[in-house]
């Protein structure tokens, strides 16, 4: 049994030296040591310039109007007031609602986030904590000027107008006032 296992240690020992041996390359700096073939320089095709195209013009400044002097006609001018330009005249956009907005509904503040992603009645919405019908938000759409929140079956939730800015005020179907701002 003892002479097993020696002829076992020996065995063992005859391999391991065996495998401290290759013919591949050693660290030790021997004449053996082998580089590997130098890679080609990139790019190999043509590299071209060209002058990039001038910038486009800087958008047109906004016309004042010119001061208006005294005349005997200012009193006149006083009593007519001055024709005022609503927020709710810009266009409404689908890519200008994309995103996170705070609502006010029903004596309550929650969140909706609508996306570009297609969804029944319109594009999805999610909303967060929300009071009342604006719970149910789970879609939204651009009708002309008006800003339309749905439900999950495609029934309109609220109407909403553009007051101002990224300020949108209107009512759920149920007649509450309803606020969507950022």
């Amino acid at each position: 049994m003892t002479q097993m296992i020696r002829m076992g240690f020996g065995l063992a020992a005859v391999l391991a030296l065996a495998g401290c041996q290759s013919a591949g390359p050693s660290f030790g700096g021997g004449s053996n040591v082998r580089s590997p073939a130098p890679l080609r320089a990139a790019p190999t095709g043509q590299v071209y310039s060209n002058q990039l195209p001038p910038p486009p013009p800087p958008p047109a400044a906004p016309v004042t109007p010119a001061p208006v002097t005294p005349t005997a006609d200012a009193s006149a001018a006083a009593q007519t007031p001055a024709p005022t330009q609503t927020a709710s005249a810009a266009p409404v956009t689908r890519e200008g609602l994309v995103g996170a907005w705070r609502v006010s509904s029903g004596g309550g503040n929650c969140q909706i986030f609508m996306a570009l992603t297609q969804w029944t009645g319109g594009y999805r919405a999610a909303s967060r904590g929300c009071p009342g019908q604006v719970a149910d938000v789970s879609a939204w759409d651009v009708s002309g000027s008006q800003v339309v929140l749905k439900d999950s079956g495609g029934s309109t939730v609220a109407t909403l107008n553009n007051t101002g800015g990224t300020r949108y005020e209107g009512t759920t179907s149920g007649g509450q006032s309803v606020s969507l701002y950022r």
